[in-house]
């Protein structure tokens, strides 16, 4: 009987530890669930705020190195103009035709540009770009003038007035409101993209006022 006691009193003594032991193992497992879930939580919470900055400072050297760009064509337009001129003679009429090639830029340079052309408005950045004109004026090839037709004795004098006719029409056809618009808009869009390249987000490209 008192062998009986003594394993009853073992067995109360190994329920007490067991459950003991369950509910310590239980705790532990619980706070390792719980940290496991903070430090989750705090590595998401450190993600927001973690971004790496591809912008570029828009600094005076920065707006500088850009001007030095200089001239930046943006239309390049193709012209051939056949003229004729006629001298009335007592020994009959001389006549002199001659066809001219040109290729006219349209295009600006930067530095014609405005002072704080260049600046950040909040989150976009503004271009204020300098007016669209001819880059070159000495666009007639002289080298490909043809000599249609010739006869006669003309001067040096009447080869440039010739010549100065076929600049008058080019200019006429080539330096239009259309054309200039269409090198307005493609200085805005190559701008723009060009910022983009460099790292800027937003980015407006416009022209103070219309060209003449």
């Amino acid at each position: 009987m008192e062998s009986n006691k003594r394993c009853s009193f073992l067995r109360s003594i190994i329920n007490k530890l067991s459950l003991k032991g369950a509910l310590m193992l239980g705790s532990v497992i619980l706070l390792l669930v719980v940290v496991s879930l903070i430090l989750r939580w705090i590595g998401k919470s450190n993600s927001l705020y973690i971004e790496e900055n591809k912008r570029i400072d828009l600094t005076p050297t920065l707006i500088k190195s850009i001007e030095e760009i200089g001239e930046w064509e943006f239309l390049q337009l193709t012209d051939e103009e056949l003229v004729d001129t006629i001298k009335h003679g007592f020994f009959g009429d001389s006549r002199l035709v001659r066809i001219y090639y040109g290729t006219l830029r349209l295009g600006f340079n930067l530095h014609e540009a405005e002072p704080g052309w260049l600046k950040q408005d909040k989150d976009t950045l503004r271009l204020m770009l300098p007016p669209i004109r001819l880059l070159d004026k000495d666009f007639i090839d002289e080298a490909r003038t043809k000599a249609f037709y010739e006869s006669g004795s003309w001067t040096e004098a009447d080869k440039q007035a010739l010549y100065d006719r076929a600049y008058k029409l080019m200019m006429q056809r080539c330096i239009t409101p259309a054309n200039i618009q269409t090198a307005r808009r493609n200085a805005c869009l190559q701008m723009e993209s060009m910022m983009r390249s460099m790292g800027f987000g937003a980015v407006k490209a416009t022209f103070a006022q219309p060209e003449r």
